[in-house]
């Protein structure tokens, strides 16, 4: 099989990966910026995601209006956004205008933060904040890393916190943004009908002047702590209870074990959905994998009446007992692997699937996979890799469990 990869490294350091895909009429580009929460310090919390606002406000060529007129223009499906370690900037368009559309994102890229727009942004992250207090789902998962993680950059949200981001300055911020974008802590990923050779030659036209830094990501994985944490707020009507504990990291052999696992505990037509919602015990229940480079979390998590939590936890803990001592059967395993194959099928002919894919790939996994190696992946998965994630990763372990609500429950003896 012919490698459909070209991988290059300007000589300020931008790497550059490129999936040709011939038989597509578009092609997406995105530039990766290895910067997130987990690089902050704790008085400018949020700073990485308010940033991610201004690479829209204005460069040294075109003003906010320009930016979006020029976007619109192309007929781009576009979008930025920010995680724990990394911001991404992408657009998706037909593959004549692939060339503008890089050259729009590379200009974003050196953006002057205007002063001018920096005041009136903020009070836009502000009522994203206030927002994402009117989400009792969201308040329970920040709450869930602030403990978990306490004493550790990833404790915070990546919104950041009311406090952090009124406080912040645009000096601040400039200096955080001088220090993190630079083209060798940036990844410039194309997939599309595209020629290689000549998107090296617009990353070098648009890229190739931009200094490189000498800051080094510095990261440690954090310690998932245990233990028993509750938050009441009585202006809801639900309670969220979260069990996490430790997983596999996303470079481990067992991570697509690990996400099947996950799915066959709490994702659709689960053991969850049968026996703790279909049951009465929860409006809805899951697990959630998070894995990132270098750590791992099972989250399971339920919402019930506040007076339903003992019976909701108890659920929880039964469904995770029976899966490590019962195991998982073939047709579960099955059912998983051919959802993951569908999936896989139809993101692989879309430029933006395969964008997001070679980002997480980039990322996480050391290198871009094929489609065919991602499937291989999946079909790695057995009856057999399941129990030895669970030998590994216990879920009937005590862990950390977190309870969000208007009940003060439960309390710690």
């Amino acid at each position: 099989m012919n490698n459909p990869y070209t991988m290059h490294k300007l000589d300020n350091g931008l790497q550059i990966v490129i999936e040709k895909m011939p038989d597509v009429r578009s092609a997406a580009a995105g530039f990766l910026v290895r910067t997130g929460a987990r690089d902050e310090v704790a008085p400018q919390a949020g700073v990485s995601h308010f940033l991610e606002h201004m690479m829209f406000k204005g460069t040294a060529k075109r003003g906010w209006r320009d930016i979006t007129i020029a976007l619109d223009d192309l007929g781009s499906q576009y979008n930025a956004f920010t995680s724990e370690d990394r911001t991404v900037y992408y657009g998706w368009v037909r593959k004549a205008d692939l060339e503008k559309q890089i050259e729009i994102l590379a200009d974003m890229l050196r953006s002057t933060l205007p002063g001018e727009e920096f005041d009136m942004e903020k009070n836009v992250v502000l009522e994203e904040i206030a927002m994402a207090k009117d989400s009792l789902e969201h308040i329970a998962f920040d709450f869930v890393q602030e403990k978990v993680f306490a004493g550790h950059p990833l404790a915070w949200p990546v919104l950041g916190y009311e406090k952090t981001v009124q406080d912040l300055s645009r000096d601040t911020m400039w200096d955080y943004f001088k220090k993190r974008y630079t083209p060798d802590n940036i990844v410039l990923v194309v997939s599309g009908q595209v020629d290689p050779a000549a998107i090296i030659d617009l990353a070098e036209k648009y890229c190739g002047s931009w200094k490189p830094g000498n800051e080094e990501t510095r990261r440690t994985p954090p310690e998932i702590k245990g233990g028993i944490d509750s938050c009441c707020i009585d202006r809801f009507n639900q309670q969220i209870l979260i069990l996490t504990l430790p997983a596999v990291c996303s470079t481990d052999r067992l991570v697509e074990s690990a996400s099947a696992v996950a799915t066959i505990l709490g994702g659709d037509n689960s053991r969850f959905f049968w026996n703790i919602v279909q049951a009465g015990v929860s409006t809805r229940a899951g697990a959630y994998l998070m894995d990132y480079s270098d750590y791992g979390a099972m989250l399971l998590y339920g919402a019930c009446q506040p007076e339903n939590a003992e019976k909701l936890l108890d659920a929880i803990r039964r469904e995770s007992k029976r899966i490590c001592e019962d195991g998982v059967q073939e047709e579960e395993v099955d059912r998983v692997k051919n959802r993951r194959r569908t999936s896989l099928a139809l993101e692989s002919e879309t430029p933006y699937h395969r964008l997001t894919h070679l980002m997480d790939d980039i990322e996480y996994r050391g290198g871009p996979r094929t489609v065919e190696q991602m499937l291989a992946d999946v079909d790695a998965v057995s009856v057999q890799t399941v129990r030895e994630y669970l030998e590994r990763y216990p879920l009937d372990a005590a862990g950390h469990l977190a309870s969000v609500g208007p009940r003060a429950w439960p309390t710690e003896s």
